[in-house]
C-alpha cells in the first residue's frame, strides 16, 4: 500500500540482538539490527488459505482437549456416584 516491503522475523531470531532490559525501544533496536543482517532468515507471510487451515487445526485440537476433559469428568462422576473403580 505504501510501497514498503513487509518481512516477518521469528522472535527467536531477534532475541540474540536484545542488549538491554525488555521495553519497546530495546525491542525496536533489536528488530532493526536483526533485519539488517545479511544472514537473517525471514518468515514467509501466510496466505489466507494457510491461515484458515491453521485455524481449523487449532479448533480440532481444542475439541479433542474438551472431549477428553468431558470423558474424564464423566468417569470421575461415575466413581464418586457408584463407588466403581
Amino acid at each position: 500500500m505504501f510501497g514498503h516491503d513487509v518481512r516477518l522475523i521469528a522472535p527467536k531470531f531477534v532475541k540474540p540482538y536484545v542488549k538491554n532490559q525488555k521495553n519497546d525501544m530495546a525491542d525496536a533496536e533489536a528488530i532493526a539490527e536483526a533485519a539488517n543482517r545479511p544472514t537473517m532468515r525471514f518468515v514467509e507471510v501466510k496466505t489466507p488459505e494457510q491461515q484458515g487451515l491453521g485455524m481449523i487445526f487449532r479448533l480440532r485440537d481444542l475439541l479433542v482437549v474438551q472431549r477428553t476433559q468431558t470423558v474424564n469428568a464423566l468417569c470421575v462422576d461415575r466413581v464418586l456416584t457408584n463407588g466403581v473403580v
